[in-house]
């Protein structure tokens, strides 16, 4: 599906009915019937409704900002009225401003129909796809339409199946670091631009790169390279969960701000979502590749319950609460 450019933040995307065909394509096979100058309307709410109380001509609660869905029982009701009733349903809900009405099945809307959607500016689409398929797919391209989103400046690559998104100040070796990880494994899903879209059900965060720039890296120095010319198609990702963020800050700017032990965890919250946040300092010399796989190894063992730094707390109590106890013996030895 196309990443199309939508007004997106934190509380969710907006888009219009020609976004929604165009993301829609071949999935969807949609065809407009009537309305076509009324595609730039914008989509108030992106949940399919089957009008099927409306059409027997009850409208209290009509969800009119939704598509509606005319499936192969909503045209047996409609042809079984007469004329006149049938077009007045049809206008009573348009009057209502249902905007949108989207005839499945191969069905397409009567001649008197699409008179009365385009003097009014409403619009009728037509699958051949069956009702139930087109839901599902439709719900499915609704949803990915309507995410909350947001464009970060960093590099995202996928490490050890792991999702981690750098961020840092131009010139601290993001993509030098991203291309040296996928000489060893790892893939790319983005170089310096990431589409952040947020799964609202599931709370948590997919990055991906731009339609446009997707397997490309900028390396300073070299230039562009495309990552699977190089490195075959498994060096890149269509899009990852983000579970990890990596911080790279030079190390005069951190210095005496860095927690050694790691006993304070960071987090960078995204679209309202908290996503584990790991600072490397960079300075002439260090491994950035190694750094970063060690983070990552890290960040699978405190997802899989282990924490190092608490295991050595408690080690270390142990230890000394035995050696105290070994001393108060020795002492009492001595005195008796």
């Amino acid at each position: 599906m196309k990443n199309l450019p939508t007004k997106a933040d934190a509380r969710g995307a907006s888009f219009s009915v020609s976004d929604f065909i165009e993301a829609g394509g071949d999935r969807l096979r949609l065809s407009v019937i009537a309305g076509g100058r009324s595609l730039d309307r914008m989509v108030e709410e992106p949940i399919l409704n089957r009008p099927g109380l409306a059409l027997a001509g009850f409208y209290d609660h009509f969800a009119w900002r939704r598509l509606h869905l005319i499936g192969r029982g909503e045209v047996a009701y409609l042809r079984s009225l007469d004329s006149a009733t049938r077009l007045g349903r049809v206008k009573a809900m348009i009057d209502r401003k249902a905007f949108c009405f989207i005839f499945t099945n191969g069905h397409v809307p009567s001649k008197d129909e699409v008179e009365i959607a385009e003097a009014s500016g409403a619009i009728l689409l037509s699958t051949p796809l069956k009702t139930r398929v087109f839901a599902n797919q439709a719900t499915f391209v609704l949803e990915r339409l309507a995410a909350p989103s947001a464009t970060i400046y960093g590099t995202m690559v996928e490490v050890a199946g792991v999702g981690v998104l750098f961020e840092g100040d131009p010139g601290l070796g993001k993509s030098e670091t991203a291309l040296g990880l996928v000489k060893r494994g790892a893939a790319l899903v983005a170089d310096d631009l990431t589409c952040v879209r947020k799964d609202v059900g599931n709370d948590t965060l997919y990055g991906s790169a731009s339609e446009s720039t997707a397997g490309y890296m900028e390396i300073r120095g070299i230039g562009i390279v495309h990552i699977p010319s190089m490195f075959g198609v498994n060096a890149v990702r269509d899009e990852k969960r983000v579970q990890l963020v990596i911080t790279f800050k030079l190390l005069d700017d951190v210095r005496g701000e860095i927690d050694r032990i790691g006993q304070r965890r960071r987090f960078r919250t995204i679209l309202g979502v908290d996503v584990p946040n790991v600072v490397i300092p960079v300075s002439e010399g260090r491994d950035l590749v190694n750094l970063v796989e060690t983070a990552v190894q890290q960040q699978k063992l405190i997802f899989a319950g282990h924490h190092p730094v608490a295991d050595l707390s408690i080690r270390l109590r142990r230890r000394a609460g035995k050696t105290k106890y070994n001393f108060a013996k020795k002492r009492e030895k001595i005195n008796g």
